[in-house]
């Protein structure tokens, strides 16, 4: 599984939770822990993909200067 369908599958969950837990900390965990997610999805897979393409980039350089 990747990152986004583990966001995916955490919120199906959460939805699940939020039947039966509905107090102010099911709120508060909600607003610091899960609302947060998808901006913070957004960057993790942006700083991913710089990675890849510099590990892509020493490997070629590697493979060119052995």
């Amino acid at each position: 599984m990747n990152l986004i369908q583990n966001a995916r599958e955490l919120s199906e969950h959460w939805h699940a939770t939020k039947a039966h837990w509905r107090d102010a900390k099911a709120l508060e965990f909600e607003k610091s822990y899960l609302e947060p997610l998808p901006g913070l999805i957004t960057k993790t897979g942006a700083m991913i993909n710089e990675l890849e393409n510099l590990l892509r980039k020493i490997r070629k350089d590697c493979e060119q200067h052995p």
